[in-house]
């Protein structure tokens, strides 16, 4: 299994509020962001997901704000796979500030597989390429860019 890392970006300007800190509506948009830069990571990008005819609808999605990441702010996610059962996939993410270390901002969402009409699929059977992307993955932390 390949070593995957954070998901890092900085705090654009359009995603503050009044206050200059990130609006609580843009975590579940970085939630999603690093998900996909996992997939990329990890061989099996969106693009080739939906080549095979699948899609991955959010059944749920959960944050708790912690402290405020501020404009130009550069931070990490983490996310994990923390569930998978070849139908259902729960992702936990842990957004950090790379300017002083805070623990920003934790969540999870879930997340069934589907075919384009919407019906549930069982990847392991049907497309085992898709599962062992996921199932390998179960409890794995990205590497910390500091230990590479």
């Amino acid at each position: 299994m390949k070593k995957f890392y954070p998901y890092e970006r900085k705090v654009f300007y359009y995603e503050t509020d009044k206050m200059g800190i990130m609006h609580h509506s843009n975590y579940i948009r970085i939630f999603e962001e690093s998900r996909v830069d996992f997939l990329r990571q990890a061989g099996m990008p969106f693009e080739k997901i939906e080549e095979l005819g699948l899609m991955m609808p959010v059944l749920s999605v959960e944050c708790r704000y912690l402290h405020p990441l501020r404009f130009d702010e550069t931070f990490e996610v983490y996310p994990v796979v923390t569930k998978f059962n070849g139908v259902k996939l729960e992702v936990g993410y842990r957004v950090y500030s790379l300017q002083n270390g805070n623990l920003c901002a934790e969540g999870n969402s879930s997340h069934c597989f589907t075919d384009m009409n919407m019906k549930p699929v069982r990847v392991k059977k049907n497309f085992p390429e898709v599962y062992s992307v996921f199932a390998e993955r179960v409890g794995v932390e990205p590497v910390k860019r500091e230990d590479i």
